[in-house]
């Protein structure tokens, strides 16, 4: 899999496509956030660019992503305790990994093998700017689940839905114009898949602003 651009083309790539007019980040907010390791992902908070916002930014090889027409509340899943994100604007997600060795394992099975070796599940929003930034983290039957997001009931038990990342292939209702455009699905947390692997992150952090210097006067 080819390595994420740099933290600073990652930032203006976000300018690029209007991010600062979708969120009300400025751009010199982004430019300033996009400072850290090598390998690491620059993220919006969701709460500024929810999945069904950031979702059209998203394209692979000129086709642009979209969401499954029976998951209309893609916005409602948010992060599970063991996904917790940092209350900031920004966050950066360190070393996301697509978690191809846990594939045919069930969500149910795949999240304590991701927690127990010190790991976090990515969430959608994280695994929709992997997508934006790097493409290539989509490929033809290595895919991935962002198990990070779960929409929680009114009774207070997770939905059974887990929301996952794929490559359509033009079928139902997708449409033949969409084959192997980026799709927003979800699987049954019990259920597994021989080519949906787990997204995960070794960590998270919030981006100390790089200063910003004046010439004296």
């Amino acid at each position: 899999m080819l390595p994420l651009p740099s933290l600073p083309d990652q930032a203006a790539r976000l300018i690029a496509l209007g991010v600062p007019e979708l969120t009300g980040l400025s751009a010199a907010a982004l430019t300033a956030a996009a400072d850290g390791p090598a390998g690491a992902l620059l993220v919006v908070h969701p709460e500024l660019l929810p999945p069904s916002r950031l979702v059209p930014l998203v394209q692979r090889e000129g086709r642009p992503a979209f969401v499954v027409a029976d998951m209309t509340d893609v916005d409602d899943f948010t992060p599970i305790d063991a996904a917790a994100v940092p209350d900031a604007p920004i966050h950066l997600v360190h070393a996301p990994d697509r978690g191809d060795e846990l594939a045919n394992r069930s969500p149910d099975e795949a999240l304590p093998a991701i927690t127990g070796r010190g790991s976090s599940p990515l969430t959608l929003t994280e695994g929709l700017h992997w997508v934006l930034q790097q493409p290539a983290a989509l490929e033809r039957n290595r895919c991935f689940m962002t198990i990070g997001s779960r929409l929680r009931r009114p009774d207070g038990r997770l939905d059974t839905r887990t929301p996952a990342l794929w490559l359509s292939n033009g079928t139902g209702r997708d449409g033949r114009e969409r084959r192997h455009a980026p799709k927003v699905g979800w699987c049954w947390a019990g259920n597994r898949h021989t080519w949906l692997g787990f997204a995960s992150t070794a960590g998270r952090s919030v981006p100390v602003p790089r200063a910003v210097t004046t010439a004296a006067g």
